[in-house]
């Protein structure tokens, strides 16, 4: 008897320890990645969102003055694909850990070359890359989930959010893009397989040289010339330029092709052109 309430016991001992293995529960700092297009590459965030749940979070739950990993569980990385400025430093592209140190006015806000750091006593200052202060902002609204985010993402800017509780921060990211671009250009107008249409539109975007602009269009025309679309930007360069006749056989010849080619979009982009250079 002792013998079969031994072995049904194991059994039961057994049986639950299965079951506490399948056991899948939410994570209570859940982690995230995102991955956002930034100038010429992108960024990649890597980090955990804790939740407020009714504690008092700034100067206590997160100490004032203490390096902060800027998040839960693991190490909160940045993953920069091209070399950005951060708060006035060139940082090389690369991964990175995103610490912090906030307090009541200003954070200090940290990109390491340490990846690994989920306490202050593990924190080195001297494998520090950047240091950035950025004021502390109160928000109307009180942020429940831990958030960071790429706000204002621009061309050659962003700004990296940093938000809980009624607290908001950000880090200004740069990115030299137009000597990157322009490098580009360069090498490639040496070789075979052009970019015309890019480089033109990259000038014309960009408020550079409108007469390159135009002679690369037409580079761009004689490899593709039934591309309503190039000699619409055509059209659109020489009424900058101030050329409207030319301008004005430029969006006709567009409009014809687009025509052609069942695209509304172009045809009514070349009669609003052509009203406006009347």
């Amino acid at each position: 008897m002792l013998k079969k309430w031994i072995l049904c016991s194991a059994l039961v001992i057994s049986m639950a320890s299965v079951d506490a293995q399948q056991l899948r529960t939410p994570q209570p700092s859940p982690s995230q990645t995102v991955k956002q297009d930034f100038g010429i590459g992108n960024i990649e965030l890597s980090y955990s969102r804790p939740a407020v749940r009714g504690r008092k979070v700034f100067g206590d739950l997160v100490p004032f003055g203490n390096v902060w990993r800027t998040g839960a569980n693991n190490p909160t990385l940045l993953t920069f694909s091209e070399e950005v400025m951060v708060g006035g430093t060139k940082v090389p592209a690369g991964k990175y850990g995103l610490l912090s140190i906030p307090d009541k006015d200003n954070w200090t806000l940290i990109l390491t070359k340490q990846l690994d750091v989920t306490s202050p006593a593990a924190y080195k200052q001297e494998s520090d890359v950047v240091r950035v202060s950025a004021k502390a902002v109160t928000l109307k609204e009180p942020v429940e989930t831990f958030t960071i985010q790429f706000a204002n993402v621009k061309p050659a800017s962003t700004d990296l959010q940093i938000m809980w509780d009624n607290v908001a921060v950000s880090l200004p990211i740069t990115m030299d893009v137009d000597s990157k671009v322009m490098a580009q250009i360069n090498n490639m107008m040496n070789k075979d397989n052009r970019p015309y249409f890019q480089s033109a539109m990259y000038y014309l975007e960009n408020g550079k040289d409108l007469n390159q602009a135009i002679s690369w269009l037409d580079k761009a025309i004689e490899q593709q010339p039934n591309a309503f679309w190039i000699h619409h930007q055509r059209a659109n360069a020489l009424a900058r330029s101030g050329k409207k006749a030319e301008a004005r056989t430029a969006a006709q010849k567009s409009m014809e092709l687009a025509k052609a080619a069942n695209n509304g979009d172009y045809v009514r982009l070349n009669e609003k052109l052509l009203a406006d250079l009347k």
